[in-house]
């Protein structure tokens, strides 16, 4: 089923192009970079330079109310790749770890592979953070995370990103395992990890010099690993932002899309390509949060939480998108978007449909980019945390399921007290902080809300579409105890 149909005048108009010279794709996503930390996003709590981001949303288009598919690193990784939420995989909680079997199924649809079918060239360069195993180069077996901390070199990989749809790859796992570098695959080298950012700023350019003067169309999804931990600044980046460590690392992980706009205007492909700019999940406590807030620095802007909670904090994320000619310079949009989209974005820029049995929670934003409303058989977005609590959320609406963060921010679920409401609901539309709960006096709508998640948890998908499956059959729904939805515990007999 077409991700959605271009039924105007104006949309077909400004597609036109695309049918004949197909545009190519720069996905930049960094690593607990918090909507605050982007200087053009909230200039009046922004205190570290980002100049390069914020000449990109100068010529193309801010979206304020974009959301990663959870509030940690690998499920939403999972969900840009497959536009679908990771929790209907084994994935409930947390994050993966490596050395074991890739989480995107074999036969799943990627964005790579779509692509690639689609007649694009396919890169990554980053952190991968879905799971793959090391296998000895000799025996073939599997080598054991217990036994290797680090991954040795000549290690191969048999399930990593050339195997999801990408025809080159360089980067890493995860943070624990950064020194070892990987090229599609195998481990090739260990190295030092304040090197990581560079290496992946220098593939990245190199990569995009190699498409010159070629006339296939690439895809160039750079999953960086900053400014995550280990927060390691270059030497000619420290002291740069006169706030610590992690305004350095911001700034140094902002260089990246400098010089990725700069080796496209180079070779003469700023015009036929479309940037995204984005984040995983919002800011990591290990930034010192709330020493950047005592120097007025608020990783956040106006929202409560951080990463891993299901506070807006920890989901709602930067995301900028340039496409010269297409979308209008120094322009926002409103609407509420999810980074499970791109695929079916991908799908519409190519005007085909998205592949039966794949991106079953992705709804194309490209009439967002043209400032038209988007057309959505999707109700509303999922929301995740680290420990696994969902929240629904639909217009201003947005239920949560937990009694508190959800995730590693006060108050946590065991710190609340017991005699909280089982669930959070708010009007982010005047309370965009999260902090009138208004879940015992709006049951009617908690009610539809719930009912909604319901659905689209059992229906194994949140579009329209055909039938689905979640691979898993026991996700829990609510995880901090009863509610009045929940399963009453059974009365010990007397």
């Amino acid at each position: 089923m077409r991700s959605i149909l271009l039924t105007t005048l104006t949309l077909a108009l400004a597609l036109s192009a695309t049918a004949a010279d197909k545009p190519n794709i720069v996905y930049i996503i960094c690593d607990d970079l918090g909507y605050g930390d982007v200087h053009c996003l909230s200039p009046a709590t922004s205190k570290i330079p980002t100049p390069n981001a914020d000449q990109l949303a100068k010529e193309g288009m801010i979206f304020t109310d974009a959301h990663s598919g959870s509030s940690v690193c690998s499920p939403t990784r999972y969900g840009i790749m497959t536009g679908r939420y990771s929790w209907r995989t084994r994935l409930q909680k947390g994050v993966v770890t490596g050395f074991a079997p890739s989480l995107i199924a074999p036969d799943r649809v990627t964005v790579a592979s779509f692509l690639k079918q689609q007649g694009y060239a396919t890169a990554a360069v980053g952190k991968w953070h879905l799971d793959f195993e090391y296998l000895d180069p000799d025996t073939g077996e599997p080598y054991s995370q217990k036994e290797y901390k680090t991954p040795p070199i000549g290690a191969r990989i048999p399930d990593g990103p050339v195997h999801r749809g990408f025809d080159y790859y360089h980067g890493f796992h995860h943070a624990r395992n950064m020194e070892a570098v990987i090229e599609n695959d195998y481990v090739i080298a260990h190295d030092d990890v304040i090197n990581m950012l560079p290496r992946l700023t220098q593939k990245s350019v190199e990569y995009i010099e190699s498409r010159a003067g070629k006339a296939e169309p690439f895809f160039l999804y750079v999953p960086l690993g900053s400014p995550h931990t280990p927060i390691v600044p270059s030497p000619e980046w420290q002291g740069k932002s006169g706030l610590g460590d992690y305004g350095d690392f911001v700034m140094q992980t902002d260089n990246v899309v400098g010089a990725i706009s700069s080796a496209l205007a180079k070779h003469g492909m700023t015009d036929n390509t479309l940037v995204v700019f984005t984040s995983d999940n919002g800011c990591s406590k290990a930034a010192g949060i709330d020493k950047l807030a005592k120097q007025g620095h608020l990783v956040s802007a106006h929202m409560r939480g951080s990463k891993a909670d299901i506070w807006d904090g920890g989901h709602r994320i930067p995301f900028i998108v340039r496409w010269p000619g297409t979308v209008a310079p120094g322009t926002r949009s409103d609407q509420l978007t999810c980074l499970t989209d791109l695929l079916a974005t991908s799908a519409d820029i190519m005007d085909v449909e998205v592949p039966v049995g794949s991106g079953e929670d992705s709804v194309s934003f490209v009439p967002a980019l043209l400032g038209k409303p988007i057309e959505s058989s999707r109700a509303g977005v999922i929301h995740h945390s680290f420990s696994g609590h969902f929240a629904y959320r639909q217009g201003n609406w947005k239920l949560i399921l937990a009694r508190g963060s959800g995730g590693w921010s006060s108050p946590k679920e065991n710190e609340v007290p017991k005699d909280a409401p089982f669930a959070q609901l708010y009007d982010l539309e005047v309370d965009p902080g999260e902090t009138n709960n208004l879940y015992a006096a709006k049951p009617e709508i908690a009610s539809r809300l719930l009912s909604q998640l319901k659905k689209e948890i059992a229906a194994g998908r949140s579009t329209a579409g055909s039938p689905s499956k979640n691979d898993v059959n026991d996700i829990v729904l609510w995880k901090s105890g009863e509610s009045a939805d929940a399963p009453k515990k059974k009365k010990k007999a007397k």
